[in-house]
């Protein structure tokens, strides 16, 4: 069963609905305020919490427009392609995102949203990569 239809089981009925609330209110505002960032970040946020992995992906890519030099934007945007089962796609935008910067590798290693990324074989090259950041910083 793909992880998203369990976590979407996981969540009771008042949390949903407490995110479609919140979807919907955040919605609202980006169409109102297009350029208002933090609110566009936490509705990606949400339809991800949510399981509406491909609105997610779609908030996400605006972000990276928006902000091309933002390593958590390409962060997230990984974790979405991953989530919507583009390994390869989340692979370079992993990759996008340590290159500007991006250095939480304990939460990369272990964020269940890029588990179809580690799959992948091009995520050895990614660790490689981290590897050998370590090693310049220590």
């Amino acid at each position: 069963m793909p992880r998203n239809e369990v976590n979407q089981r996981k969540l009771s009925a008042r949390k949903r609905h407490e995110l479609d609330v919140r979807i919907g209110f955040l919605e609202g505002v980006t169409r109102r305020d297009p350029r208002f960032t933090e609110a566009l970040q936490l509705l990606g946020d949400s339809y991800s919490e949510r399981g509406r992995h491909a609105d997610s992906l779609r908030v996400d890519r605006r972000l990276v427009r928006r902000e091309p030099r933002n390593p958590n934007a390409y962060y997230n945007l990984a974790c979405s392609h991953s989530l919507n089962g583009s390994a390869e796609r989340a692979a370079v935008a992993l990759e996008r995102a340590i290159s500007l910067g991006y250095r939480d590798f304990k939460q990369l290693i272990h964020d269940p949203d890029l588990s179809a990324l580690r799959k992948h074989s091009r995520f050895r090259r990614i660790l490689q990569q981290i590897q050998a950041i370590r090693v310049k910083i220590t």
